[in-house]
């Protein structure tokens, strides 16, 4: 199946002939909107259009999206259930880590589940490109993406935009108080301090790995003694924090939205290192629903939903953030454009986890979204 848009052709020009004057069935203008966008132009079809097409393809969406819990996606599920309720969506939930090889697997054993890869697994995009894997659509207001958030050829495109950084709560540290990772040393904070495991989350890895580069490798051996719970999941640390168990949390995501209401502060000060990347989203050129896959893209890169982004930033250059914050790719310490880097370079990557385990142990517990198997989904 190494050509997906083979298959969506226009009929043939004698068989076009044949027909005469009639009307093109429902069948063929879905062929044809195919073939026009093959050629690289932004979809042209509204989300009503799409949506009524991927009904007459079936119906069925099969989404693997990179997570930390199994009802992470449940908001998303429900909004696009809400405003699609007759597509059948199935939206499975692992570790980005995990779910790249699952599908690896399924390639090579001719089981493919997914139409729709969301993963933090940056490289693997790049990858699945150069092997003819992905559908090269561009849904509409691809234009206004930002470039990084975009493969030219529309191999795949970032419809969220995250951050990865510390936070602190406000009630226990104070309101007023401006934290640093340079003051989670402080002995004050022992016991007080939550984080994800940094050689278990390539992000939170990246992370902790611009913590040592800023601060150096004793800062990492004082918080090694700073008696810190790590535990898997990125949402850890939050959970943590705003279930009052620990002050502080460290690799997690959270709003960057300013707020006088919030318990906790997530922490993106000038001149303090955070991460940020923009969640790479992709059809598989197998998939056996790429309707409602395209669907799936516009519905997720729409204004409406980029306007409803919950940490406030959007990928797309026309959408103005929230008083306060800026665009993500306006911060100089998000480092977003490292990140990219940093996860095609998988030999680095694994010198820098085994270097944290030394000075953390190794990674224990269950993956929090369970134990998933080889085709979940199916």
């Amino acid at each position: 199946m190494s050509s997906f848009l083979s298959r969506r052709r226009v009929l043939a020009t004698g068989a076009g002939a044949a027909l005469g004057l009639a009307a093109a069935s429902p069948a063929s203008a879905a062929q044809t909107a195919d073939a026009r966008h093959a050629d690289g132009r932004e979809e042209t079809r509204t989300l009503d259009e799409l949506y009524q097409a991927a009904l007459k393809e079936g119906g069925k969406l099969v989404v693997y999206a990179g997570g930390d819990t199994p009802t992470q996606q449940d908001g998303t599920k429900a909004a696009f259930k809400a405003r699609f309720p007759d597509i059948d969506l199935t939206l499975i939930v692992d570790y980005s880590k995990y779910h790249d090889v699952r599908v690896d697997n399924q390639f090579a054993t001719d089981t493919l589940v997914p139409d729709v890869v969301q993963f933090q697994t940056l490289q693997d995009f790049d990858r699945w490109k150069q092997q003819g894997r992905l559908l090269h659509y561009k849904p509409a207001g691809f234009s206004k993406v930002y470039d990084a958030f975009k493969d030219p050829q529309g191999a795949w495109v970032a419809t969220g935009a995250l951050a990865f950084s510390f936070m602190y709560s406000t009630a226990t540290v104070g309101s007023g108080v401006r934290l640093t990772p340079r003051d989670l040393v402080d002995p004050k904070w022992k016991g007080k301090i939550a984080s994800s495991y940094p050689h278990d989350d390539d992000a939170v890895l990246y992370l902790y790995t611009l913590y040592a580069q800023k601060y150096g490798w004793d800062w990492v051996a004082k918080l090694a003694s700073q008696d810190v719970r790590f535990a898997r999941g990125s949402n850890s640390p939050g959970d943590a924090v705003f279930g009052g168990e620990r002050a502080i949390g460290i690799g997690t995501a959270g709003s960057a939205v300013p707020s006088t209401s919030s318990p906790a502060r997530f922490v993106i000060d000038d001149g303090v290192p955070f991460m940020s990347w923009g969640q790479r989203v992709a059809i598989l050129k197998q998939a056996k629903n790429s309707t409602a896959a395209k669907l799936f893209l516009n519905w997720q890169l729409s204004t409406e939903m980029q306007n409803g982004s919950f940490n406030g930033w959007s990928v797309r250059t026309d959408i103005t953030p929230p008083a306060g914050l800026k665009r993500i790719w306006e911060y100089p310490n998000g480092n977003l454009n490292g990140f990219p880097r940093f996860m095609a370079d998988r030999a680095a990557v694994e010198r820098w986890k085994q270097t944290f385990a030394l000075y953390f142990g190794e990674v224990k517990g269950d993956p929090s979204p369970g134990w998933l198997g080889l085709h979940p989904g199916a």
